[in-house]
């Protein structure tokens, strides 16, 4: 691994468990956590206190939803598509009821397709 991979990984290793420490999700108020890989992103409502995923939506799903169409394929790049994630996860947490959600950028840089996302669940009606 080069040195600036590694150097890289800490800096987000770093920014994760500073973020982590200060977020804790509970059943009222669960913890909206964001993971993005290079082909996909994912978000996930977690109540800590019990240890259990409340609603989880990914760009994976969006797919499933274009008839197994790649999403470069269905026109959508990888900002909108997080976007279009944060809406769909959005209106998962309303049907179960969760409106208010402490946001958890897992390391990651506010910009992108983690602002997208959390732009998208805002407008999807989550309050955070």
């Amino acid at each position: 691994m080069k040195a600036t991979t590694r150097k890289k990984n800490a800096q987000k290793l770093r920014r994760f468990t500073r973020t982590r420490a200060k977020i804790i999700g509970t059943a009222v108020r669960p913890r909206l956590t964001v993971f993005r890989s290079n082909q996909a992103i994912y978000a996930q409502l977690i109540d800590d206190a019990r240890n259990v995923t409340l609603v989880a939506a990914d760009s994976r799903e969006l797919e499933k939803a274009t008839k197994g169409k790649r999403a470069e394929d269905a026109g959508f790049t990888k900002v909108p598509e997080a976007y279009r994630v944060g809406e769909l996860l959005a209106k998962k947490a309303l049907t179960k009821k969760l409106e208010l959600v402490a946001f958890d950028r897992g390391g990651y840089l506010y910009t992108g397709r983690v602002k997208a996302l959390a732009e998208g669940a805002r407008e999807g009606g989550l309050k955070f």
